[in-house]
């Protein structure tokens, strides 16, 4: 008889709770290879991100065609879907970028600056081999010479053939304004180069022994010598233009493109000079960047990306747009192409295409060309005011002193003023040859203390300059400040009238305004660089790194 308090076991029980734990665990089994098994299969279709780097001045076409690519939601065959992400930035910064692998392609303007990445990762980064890889061009645009019609017409247009004598001829008389782009820009080393080519009096071949020969480099500093002045890019001068219109330039160096564009959007006309002696093209690659730390599919996803931008239906939007596609079946003269003569280009231009050449040539003409340039008299206006007190002044002392030590020519001529309730000349105009320690020695002593007397210390630079009257040089100011004027006797008008009668001049006076922080008058900085055709710009971190490649461009 059983004792009270206990209960007796069934037989069938203990195996009813086995088969239960053992089909609760095959369950869990299960669920959890479904889940692995799901979570496996989302980081098998998680996107591709292929960052590429372009240059600025296609901007618009670029970011239309990497979003038309995006919305077509393309994937790789494994299932991945990919996305393109992009942003502009000049060549010598897609150098870092690239050798950090921050972008995995790049389109520049022109494949000369392939060769340049590959010379950027061997000699800084110490690596051996090639960065680029794969490269392929998807539009094309020749560099031109574009004049107002009215002046292509003075020189013979459209009846005859213009060349860069005839520039030269309509430079050197009164009165004539004309520019193009330093040798850091696509467009202004393509045209240093067929300036070469023409004191060379060749088409090919040309090598370091005519780039130096005597008459050649007699003839390109004929022609430098007349240039009003130099810029940062085909984009700045297409402001001005915007901005300024004929008032402007009479001439002034862009690929082909810009002027289509221009003439779609405005009535005085822009007509494209393409240079009888010959001329090179903007070829707008793009390229894979073969960093150590590419993947399988980034490179499928360029294939792709590549693919789409060398299809029919894209070559057409390209054409569009303005370029010149690179497939030689869509012809320019169908009837949604707007490279006619109506929009002032000519596609039967150029009749002659000079050669690319070798990187050791190139170098040779870039350094030749430090030598042929107009040199500049540049003066340093540097806010020294109380609220420049601490790190702004440092800033400041950092990035005069990078321009200092960046300029490569001792034949520049550079002064310092100070401002702060009242305007100084704290070292002369002097030649860097002679001067450099003096102006370095003078900006590591600069302190900070007073008002703000903006107006009267850029006064008293464009007045030192203009009475110089060196019209061998170009003439121009940089003013750096971080506040509001407060103190000066000169007024914004009479300042502005100034740079206006000297613009008028044969010793224009060019000014280029950097602010520091939200407190700086940007509206007047403004005012004071466009009255004089510089531009303003914000002291961040980037503007003061790089302020000699920015600022040099002009000089």
């Amino acid at each position: 008889m059983a004792k009270r308090g206990t209960t007796r076991s069934r037989p069938g029980r203990g195996l009813a709770i086995f088969v239960s734990l053992l089909i609760g665990g095959l369950v869990l089994c299960v669920v959890t290879v479904a889940l692995v098994g799901l979570l496996t299969r989302e980081r098998g279709t998680r996107d591709v991100k292929l960052r590429i780097a372009h240059s600025p001045e296609k901007a618009e076409v670029f970011y239309q065609l990497v979003d038309s690519f995006n919305q077509t939601k393309p994937r790789l065959p494994n299932g991945k879907r990919i996305t393109i992400e992009t942003a502009r930035f000049t060549p010598g910064e897609m150098m870092e970028l690239v050798a950090d692998n921050q972008y995995h392609a790049v389109s520049p303007d022109s494949s000369v600056w392939l060769r340049e990445i590959d010379r950027y990762w061997t000699e800084n980064r110490g690596n051996s081999g090639d960065l680029v890889g794969e490269s392929t061009r998807y539009m094309v645009s020749p560099v031109v010479i574009a004049m107002w019609e009215e002046v292509a017409t003075s020189l013979g247009y459209p009846d005859k053939q213009i060349g860069w004598q005839d520039l030269l001829a309509a430079a050197e008389s009164p009165g004539f304004r004309w520019s193009h782009p330093s040798t850091q820009t696509a467009s202004g080393l393509l045209t240093t180069l067929a300036m070469f080519y023409a004191g060379a009096d060749v088409t090919r071949d040309l090598t370091k022994e005519l780039a130096t020969a005597e008459s050649t480099l007699e003839y390109v500093a004929r022609l430098e010598k007349t240039v009003s002045h130099y810029g940062e890019g085909e984009l700045a001068v297409m402001e001005q233009i915007e901005a300024q219109g004929r008032d402007y330039l009479d001439a002034f160096i862009v690929q082909e493109q810009l002027v289509v564009q221009h003439n779609l959007s405005h009535d005085q006309r822009l007509v494209a000079i393409y240079p009888i002696e010959g001329t090179l093209w903007e070829d707008h690659p793009l390229a894979l960047i073969e960093h150590p730390e590419r993947t399988d599919d980034e490179r499928q996803a360029y294939s792709m990306f590549r693919d789409y931008l060398l299809s029919r239906e894209t070559q057409m939007e390209i054409l569009r747009h303005g370029y010149r596609p690179t497939d030689l079946n869509i012809p320019l003269d169908s009837p949604n192409s707007p490279i006619t003569q109506a929009n002032g280009v000519d596609p039967t231009e150029p009749q002659t295409t000079l050669q690319i050449p070798s990187s050791s040539v190139i170098a040779v003409v870039k350094d030749a060309w430090l030598f042929t340039k107009r040199p500049a008299n540049i003066y340093l206006v540097v806010d020294v005011s109380g609220s420049m007190e601490g790190r702004k002044m440092q800033e400041m002392r950092s990035a005069l002193q990078a321009f200092l030590d960046q300029i490569p020519s001792d034949r520049e001529r550079v002064g310092l003023i100070a401002f702060s309730s009242s305007a100084q000349e704290v070292v002369p105009l002097t030649q860097l040859g002679d001067g450099r320690d003096r102006l370095e020695d003078a900006v590591s002593s600069l302190y900070a203390g007073g008002n703000t007397a903006l107006l009267d210390g850029v006064d008293l630079a464009v007045t030192k300059l203009s009475d110089l009257q060196d019209t061998e040089r170009i003439n121009a100011i940089v003013a750096m400040t971080d506040g509001k004027e407060n103190q000066s006797r000169t007024r914004i008008s009479e300042l502005r009238d100034k740079l206006d009668r000297a613009a008028d001049s044969d010793v224009p006076v060019v000014v280029f305004c950097i602010g520091y922080g939200s407190d700086a008058d940007f509206e007047l900085l403004e005012t004071i660089s466009g009255a004089s055709g510089g531009f303003t710009r914000e002291a961040n971190t980037e503007t003061i790194r790089n302020l000699y490649q920015i600022l040099s461009t002009y000089f």
